[in-house]
């Protein structure tokens, strides 16, 4: 099996959340066989600025899944999107 780079864009809840603190929950919380290869900055309007994750997992069913779980169920994140997904070569 190869990996699979996957891009989240992560919505803040307000342009007040703290970005952070968001990112370092995301850093200390990463499921097993998942690993962040970046975390980046998007200004989106009014304030307001998105978190775009990429990360690496294995190429398979739900290989997605459980990051995108734990990502929704941090306090202050208003929604998630996957942008982008590749095969790693």
């Amino acid at each position: 099996m190869g990996e699979v780079l996957t891009t989240m864009k992560i919505m803040p809840e307000s342009p007040e959340e703290d970005l952070e603190a968001i990112k370092a929950t995301i850093e200390s919380s990463m499921p097993e066989g998942a690993k962040i290869h970046d975390i980046a900055e998007e200004p989106i309007a009014f304030g307001l600025v998105a978190i775009i994750l990429n990360f690496i997992t294995e190429d398979g069913e739900g290989g997605s899944e459980s990051v995108e779980e734990m990502v929704s169920a941090i306090d202050g994140v208003a929604s998630i999107e996957i942008t982008g997904v590749g095969r790693l070569m």
